[in-house]
């Protein structure tokens, strides 16, 4: 194997070698970059190698990736936003459109070897060819997620995928973003074969020689993708129609017009496409994806590696950190004062493992990995210690006076407070400098920020092993300075007064909810509120917004009444949900003077430096709060005249 192909030139991104049976091996190696993507410079070297092997025809050709980080990562997202005309997009389109088309006319056999990530233009490549085998891997992750960015998969994808694996699980995929692992690939059809590493190219070799096609889905998906075809997009709209609105997300409602009228050809469908490729929701989706690359480039600035995790509190907050962990594959010690304290979090943490982990062995190992740890053994043995006891400055401090002197060398110290100073905490502390904030929220296993807390003494190598463990657990760290509420809490604060101030003077809880969901946020203002807890909203507003209580809030809590946790508030709750009525009318303007001041807070805090600028204050609010993406966050949308 090995020896390069004659009729192909010197190439920067791939490289093409040819093996003693005749097979092409096409590898991608994008020059500079620790992830593969489909540049212009690396689609234009495609079309090269292609060329290439027209004069001098393999027996079979192989794409497969040089990066440790995956296949495909997509399309190289800065080229979209370079976009200004019309007939701009229509040429990236085009490149890839006929580049893929192509691939697939191909008269020798091809195949993807799939190993890590395979997104976007990545599987559009991939399904283009006659054959994909994935490697059992747990990075390796398949799917077509463009609509997360406001646009669609046009390079062949909304017709390919659909064709692969039937219309149901494919218009699923792309609607939604969802990815798949290997094994789910194989049962849906989207790949022939699913190996371990080891055999990866005997079994690619053996594969794209093997003139047996690839499974057909069910007769009733080739249907839906033919004379059904109406019928399946009709279902399509109504499923998406639940999670996001025309005006502000158009890219899926284009997606399923494309594949029903033009069969998926973007190119066919040029006015739809424009759509898309024009909408201000494109541009500001892709900035929030930058935002969130930003992020996850904090966690990369340590070499912290940490294995073993104490938590020291077992309500929802403590307990449900601690199972995270243990699901993120640490091993977790969970400390409170009895059994009777820990028992709900065990439960909750079997009904999360149960949830993400389908396998039995796995939801044993990972309930193995959390133990119950009444007396706090385990402290001494955690690389990382995370207090999450209740919200009072006297017992956080007693607490951490008692661990400090058990804690191994070079362990992290961190407080899961959701508002109070760290300087505050850290009086108790021989070492005050060593403690950082870890601030998850709530529901942890579905909110990705974590507040990095850090205050003027704590030693950059701390605070960025802190990032660096919120990163290994999947989480999007932001640094923050140690003030009343950090960012999120902080801005959430005058947004939660001005909506209780509203509940005050007689609007109806439902109809102020109903006002800032079509705004564009995921949750009302008071359904968050009965979901946080009436007794921390609260405390919470005495710290960072004092003033006149809500006198609403003032009955709710008289009459024993929390929220959710209790089964009442503002709303009463039913199995986990709140029972709410009709809306009834919505004055004008809610919405924005609701958000108003969360903007004016965020724009406070950047000028007093608690977040180092603007475009993290956007990435902190949307990451904690569910802020609508599609406005780009709330200091952006002001900027732009787009927070009315």
């Amino acid at each position: 194997m090995n020896a390069a192909s004659k009729n192909t030139p010197a190439l920067r991104h791939w490289h093409l070698t040819r093996d003693a049976g005749g097979i092409a091996w096409a590898t991608l190696d994008r020059a500079g970059e620790s992830t593969n993507a489909l540049s212009g410079e690396v689609m234009a070297e495609l079309k090269l190698l292609l060329d290439g092997l027209d004069a001098d025809p393999p027996q079979g050709l192989v794409f497969r990736s040089a990066k440790a980080a995956g296949f495909i990562a997509g399309a190289d997202v800065h080229e979209f936003e370079t976009l200004v005309t019309p007939e701009q997009g229509e040429a990236l389109v085009r490149r890839g459109w006929d580049l893929f088309n192509r691939i697939a006319a191909l008269p020798f056999p091809t195949l993807a070897l799939i190993r890590g990530h395979c997104l976007g233009g990545g599987l559009e490549l991939s399904l283009a060819c006659r054959h994909r085998v994935a490697v059992d891997d747990p990075q390796t992750r398949l799917g077509l997620p463009e609509v997360l960015l406001g646009i669609v998969p046009a390079w062949g994808g909304m017709q390919r995928l659909p064709q692969r694996i039937g219309p149901a699980a494919a218009l699923d995929l792309m609607l939604t973003g969802k990815t798949v692992d290997a094994r789910r690939a194989l049962r849906l059809g989207l790949v022939d074969a699913c190996v371990p590493a080891r055999l990866m190219e005997e079994a690619a070799r053996a594969r794209v020689l093997d003139p047996t096609p690839s499974r057909q889905p069910p007769l009733l998906q080739r249907l839906l993708n033919g004379p059904l075809k109406g019928l399946a997009a009709r279902q399509a709209r109504t499923q998406v129609a639940t999670k996001a609105r025309p005006e502000q997300y158009p890219a899926p409602y284009v997606l399923i017009d494309l594949w029903q009228r033009h069969d998926g050809d973007a190119l066919a469908g040029a006015e739809l496409l424009q759509r898309v490729l024009a909408s201000p929701t494109t541009r500001n989706l892709i900035r929030v994806f930058h935002l969130q690359d930003r992020l996850k480039r904090f966690a990369k600035d340590s070499p912290f590696k940490a294995t073993r995790v104490h938590v020291v509190g077992a309500g929802v907050m403590g307990g449900d950190i601690a199972a995270w962990c243990a699901l993120q594959g640490f091993t977790v010690t969970l400390q409170d004062q009895s059994l009777e304290r820990l028992e709900p979090a065990f439960t909750r943490a079997q009904t999360l493992f149960a949830r993400r982990l389908k396998s039995p062995n796995a939801i044993r190992a990972a309930r193995d990995r959390l133990v119950p740890d009444l007396e706090g053994w385990g402290v001494s043995h955690a690389d990382v210690v995370i207090e999450a006891i209740v919200e009072q400055l006297p017992a956080k401090r007693q607490l951490f006076a008692a661990l400090e002197g058990r804690l191994k060398p070079g362990a992290l110290l961190a407080t899961n407070t959701s508002s109070l100073r760290l300087e505050d905490i850290a009086q108790a502390l021989q070492a005050p400098e060593r403690l950082v904030g870890l601030h998850f929220f709530n529901p942890v296993a579905q909110m990705m920020l974590v507040e990095v807390v850090h205050k003027a003494d704590t030693p950059p190598a701390i605070a960025q092993a802190a990032a660096a463990f919120a990163g290994a657990l999947g989480k999007l760290p932001l640094p923050v300075q140690s003030a009343l509420g950090f960012l999120v809490n902080a801005v959430l604060a005058p947004y939660m007064r001005e909506a209780l101030a509203c509940l005050d003077e007689g609007v109806a809880p439902a109809a102020l909810d109903a006002a800032l969901e079509s705004w564009g946020m995921p949750m009302g203002p008071v359904e968050l509120m009965d979901t946080v807890g009436l007794d921390i909203v609260r405390a919470v507003g005495e710290q960072l917004t004092p003033g006149t209580p809500s006198a609403r809030l003032q009955a709710c809590l008289e009459a024993g009444h929390l929220g959710k946790k209790s089964g009442q508030g503002f709303y009463s709750w039913v199995r986990g949900k709140p029972h709410k009525p009709q809306a009834g009318s919505i004055p004008q303007g809610l919405a924005a003077r609701l958000v108003a001041p969360l903007a004016q807070r965020a724009a406070a805090l950047v000028q007093e430096g608690v977040v180092a600028d603007a475009d993290l204050a956007d990435a902190g609010i949307i990451f904690g709060t569910g802020f609508a993406p599609f406005r780009g966050g709330p200091l952006h949308a002001r900027t732009t005249g787009n927070l009315e």
